[in-house]
């Protein structure tokens, strides 16, 4: 069931997110797009494009993502638009700038028609996440033309295709060992050996946050998780995942400590945050701060719901 969920998640995903640009587009409706993406690689994802039209190049859906950034603090999509304008040139020739404003406009637009569209209420059943992408498929169709999609698309379409079938072959009723086993072999059919490597470590990521989560909400002790990340994913892996474990406890009861001392009349929070974290955790420390009281309002210190 923990990686069902996990391929699920990684189905219903929305696009990496401009940090600014979702949080700025979020106040006029999109509040979809701000929704966490899976662990993606360092380089920028690429989907197909044609090779005769330069606009349409390799990374052209990142690139609109990275204008979105840079555009900054807008109060609408009007607003954003015109701060686009100002910022086209920088990542497209002049003899293309037209057009790639154009499509920029059109992709603010779907950007914000995105948060109408709501995930499925049942992310481990097939036929609800089937109709939830048809439906975003056809928005995105709505705004871009075949070329377009194709550019800006095609990759997540092909792994969307892929979860999907490996999520009907999990569900399929009346299958034996051996025939899910079959489906789930067919699936990988519909991606390269490349493409299946890389999503299998992504889902394997998702896989192993969802049954961590799972642990913490039934407060697991550490042979309950041990025994059952070995079974998943192997010893060496195991051991890994207790590491982490170790180091989030730690990290959130210092948080705890600093949080409680905050609240005391006269406390140095400037001694206390040397003497708690090190020098790469101190920048982490008042957005931790602010999300466990976004979590959980109430005094700095309070811990968030377990």
């Amino acid at each position: 069931m923990v990686l069902v969920l996990a391929l699920a998640a990684a189905l219903w995903r929305q696009p990496r997110p401009a940090a600014p640009a979702g949080v700025r587009l979020s106040r006029v409706g999109a509040t979809a797009i701000a929704q966490p993406a899976p662990a993606a690689s360092a380089e920028a994802p690429t989907d197909s494009a044609p090779a005769d039209d330069p606009l349409l190049a390799a990374g052209l859906r990142h690139t609109l993502e990275q204008l979105l950034l840079e555009a900054g603090e807008a109060g609408d999509p009007s607003e954003l638009k015109q701060r686009l304008a100002g910022t086209i040139g920088a990542h497209f020739p002049a003899a293309l700038a037209v057009r790639a404003l154009a499509l920029a406009e059109r992709y603010v637009d779907y950007r914000v028609a995105l948060g109408s569209l709501k995930a499925p209420h049942d992310g481990s059943e097939p036929a609800a996440l089937r109709q939830a992408l048809q439906a975003r498929d056809a928005l995105r169709r709505h705004f871009f033309d075949e070329a377009e999609h194709a550019a800006l698309f095609a990759r997540e379409d092909a792994l969307d295709r892929y979860t999907l079938a490996r999520l009907e072959a999990a569900h399929a009723p009346g299958l034996d060992a051996a025939q899910r086993s079959r489906a789930l072999r067919s699936a990988d059919g519909l991606l390269s050996q490349e493409q299946v490597a890389q999503y299998s470590a992504i889902t394997t990521h998702l896989a192993a946050a969802a049954q961590t989560a799972e642990f913490d909400a039934r407060h697991a002790d550490a042979a309950t998780r041990l025994a059952a990340r070995t079974a998943s994913y192997g010893a060496a892996a195991a051991q890994a995942l207790a590491v982490l474990d170790r180091e989030e406890h730690d990290w959130q009861q210092r948080l705890s400590d600093y949080g409680q001392a905050l609240a005391q009349p006269g406390s140095d929070s400037a001694a206390l945050r040397q003497q708690l974290f090190s020098t790469e955790e101190l920048p982490r420390v008042d957005a931790a701060l602010a999300l466990r009281q976004l979590a959980a309002p109430g005094p700095p210190g309070a811990a968030p719901p377990s």
